[in-house]
């Protein structure tokens, strides 16, 4: 019995299909894996931003007041606040800003101070690293999120209020607080909420208007 091989044609044949899967095989291996890279981008995204929102929470619950001293302010720019440091009251307190820089939000936070003239020291620090922040303010600053724009409002009488307006600063001046000292009581300056209102860019996990609201305990 004579045997047979194959012609040219079929093995030509044979070499196209076996080209053809491998494309293929090659554009859904590729597809898949270009598929977990975004999802793991978006995922990472994701946890970077709810870190970043339970830390202006922790922030918030940890807010101390000295007398005679401002321990929140919003001037339109940075948020600052003076809170306990993480460490408890003997390690002393911090500065701590929350700024959009660059369409960036940014978090900065001063070393443990354990004196009123460090403090006003980072205090007055805190404003300058959200305008033009030097390189060692760098490097306490973390970037939390790209942002491209955000409002804060403060709770007082039953309604939000711009920070900013006198509605919002009613009995809340220094010289109040230092005459409720004086008087040996304790007034708190604090709003009795504080509402964050983030515009997050398109294109990215979570994107939109995102609205947070703290409220004093």
């Amino acid at each position: 019995m004579k045997s047979r091989g194959f012609t040219l044609i079929e093995l030509l044949v044979s070499l196209f299909v076996m080209a053809l899967l491998a494309a293929l095989s090659w554009r859904g291996l590729d597809g898949m894996m270009r598929s977990r890279q975004v999802t793991e981008a978006y995922t990472d995204q994701v946890m970077t931003l709810q870190t970043g929102l339970a830390q202006w929470n922790s922030d918030l619950d940890a807010i101390t007041e000295f007398p005679g001293l401002t321990a929140l302010a919003w001037n339109g720019r940075v948020l600052r606040l003076t809170r306990t440091d993480a460490g408890g009251g003997a390690a002393g307190a911090r500065v701590v800003a929350w700024t959009d820089r660059g369409g960036q939000w940014l978090r900065w936070q001063s070393p443990a101070v354990t004196s009123r003239g460090a403090l006003d020291a980072a205090w007055q620090q805190a404003d300058l690293w959200s305008q033009n922040p030097s390189d060692s303010m760098r490097q306490n600053e973390v970037v939390v999120a790209p942002l491209e724009d955000w409002q804060i409002f403060y709770y007082r009488d039953g309604a939000w209020v711009n920070p900013q307006s006198s509605s919002a600063t009613t009995n809340t001046t220094t010289s109040t607080v230092l005459a409720a000292t004086a008087a040996g009581t304790r007034t708190s300056t604090l709003p009795q909420g504080v509402r964050m209102v983030l515009q997050l860019p398109p294109g990215r996990a979570i994107s939109g208007q995102m609205v947070r609201d703290w409220v004093k305990k």
